[in-house]
């Protein structure tokens, strides 16, 4: 018997990723396409320009199938991931009315407002690529996540009508809503030729992109919390409920029909600091490690690894994008002095990512009364041994990354192999493809130094400097009135 594939795609904030597996969790193949600049303007606007996400996803699907040394008669389904908290508005021939809405988009923060009459449908990432892909107008339920008119406990659209009303989105402008590892369709003549998937092959659903990655990722309810290190960080653990007061995390529907994610404060425009950092220290680096064969990111990680746990009293507070809430937020590198170098700087960042996700994850786990055991690390970040020993040394527990450490797509081809029957459980999926690649054991010297430097400092950066940046809001927003 011929072995049967699976295309996962997984749709990112910075790109595109489109996968192949086999359905013991083997990742045959890949391809990234890197997304356009996100396009901002006005009053926080954001939108992913063009049609950029449709526009990426062909090309990295093309890509991968040029790879791909199968049969694609043995693919026997798509899992279909896309970044959640966004909005698309499609036009009645499927094409988009405008530029899809962006996460960071100020926008989202509020009920859609019908402005533009060419509006048919309002959707999120993933209702508009089914759209594209199979001509369905379903959607997952579980990617409804900010201003929709959906019964958040139920997970289908509002019943009382003066409560959906509220929310100003027609009925007619809605998708059908399933459940994650549903069939939606099954791929069109028009995008097989688009993207290469043969015609017919069974699209599945999953969920927002966190509680796909944590399907990924193998979590399981034994004490392991994920930390997915991506343009928004996040990290999360599994839930038997939907709370509805917590005060440390909120709920966000899971990636199987029952379940549900606990989700912690994350970091916005989390690992593009990194980016930032690394564009920062200019082309010498570049040149450094072209010489050594290695990327950017790889060569300071090396020299990172000589400075001192700590970074010599070098801080950083990562608020490099405000919440809408706290427009004066700003990022902030605290402690400079004639010892700090850019090595420093950048062990700086992750040290900050690192404290700033661990006070996020254990406010979480003591409001539930759980003891932290272990974390997964998943996303780019997780590829460097210096940020995983780091993220293990201010945890104070193991640090686990798998062999498919981009787990969105892993989670997107566990939910169309649960769609399609070749598993029956979620835990029977995560036991056949969930494979780890490595841990990272604390060291107890760095424990100390962590702990000491968070309690004592790290925790009261942001109280210290609110009130300066909040006057230094006032004047630019006066000034640039």
């Amino acid at each position: 018997m011929n072995q049967k594939y699976i295309v996962a795609i997984d749709g990112g904030t910075q790109s595109t990723k489109v996968s192949i597996f086999d359905t013991v969790g083997n990742e045959v193949c890949s391809h990234t396409v890197k997304l356009k600049p996100m396009h901002l303007y006005g009053e926080c606007f954001a939108e992913h320009p063009d049609d950029d996400l449709w526009d990426s996803l062909k090309e990295a699907c093309q890509s991968v199938f040029a790879k791909f040394q199968g049969d694609k008669k043995d693919i026997i389904g798509v899992g279909l991931g896309s970044i959640r908290c966004c909005r698309a508005l499609i036009q009645a021939d499927g094409n988009l009315a405008s530029p899809v809405q962006s996460w960071m988009d100020i926008r989202l923060s509020k009920p859609y407002v019908h402005e533009n009459d060419a509006v048919r449908y309002v959707t999120t990432t993933t209702g508009y690529l089914t759209h594209r892909l199979t001509g369905e107008t379903k959607d997952t339920r579980c990617n409804y996540v900010g201003p929709w008119p959906i019964d958040y406990n139920k997970l289908i659209w509002m019943e009382d009508k003066a409560a959906f009303d509220a929310y100003t989105t027609p009925r007619e402008m809605l998708f059908e809503l399933v459940d994650p590892s549903t069939i939606l369709g099954n791929i069109t003549q028009f995008a097989a030729e688009a993207t290469g998937i043969p015609v017919g092959t069974p699209v599945a659903s999953t969920s927002n992109d966190k509680a796909v990655e944590g399907l990924g990722a193998g979590l399981l309810n034994n004490g392991s919390v994920l930390v997915s290190l991506g343009t928004y960080i996040a990290a999360m653990m599994l839930g038997e409920n939907a709370n509805q007061n917590p005060q440390n995390y909120w709920v966000n529907p899971g990636a199987t029909p029952g379940e549900w994610l606990y989700e912690s404060s994350g970091i916005r425009r989390g690992m593009s600091t990194i980016s930032w950092v690394l564009d920062l220290l200019g082309s010498d680096i570049v040149t450094e490690a072209n010489k050594l064969g290695i990327s950017r990111e790889a060569y300071m990680n090396r020299l990172a690894a000589d400075v001192p746990a700590g970074s010599d009293g070098l801080y950083t507070l990562l608020h490099w994008l405000a919440r809408p809430t706290h427009p004066h937020e700003r990022g902030v590198m605290l402690g400079f002095s004639g010892v700090h170098k850019g090595p420093h700087m950048f062990r700086s960042v992750m040290e900050g990512i690192a404290m700033t996700m661990k006070n996020n994850v254990q406010a979480m786990v003591d409001e539930q009364g759980i003891k932290l055991k272990s974390i997964v690390v998943s996303g780019g970040g997780s590829n460097g041994e210096l940020f995983m020993q780091i993220m293990a040394d201010v945890f104070g527990v193991p640090a686990v990354r798998n062999v498919v450490n981009g787990s969105a797509s892993m989670g997107a081809a566990i939910c169309a192999a649960l769609a399609l029957g070749v598993y029956k459980t979620r835990e029977e999926a995560i036991a056949r493809m969930v494979q780890v690649r490595d841990s990272f054991q604390p060291i107890p010297e760095h424990v100390d130094i962590y702990r000491e430097i968070n309690e004592n400092v790290y925790k009261h950066l942001a109280d210290q400097t609110d009130a300066l940046l909040r006057k230094s809001h006032e004047i630019l927003t006066k000034r640039n009135a």
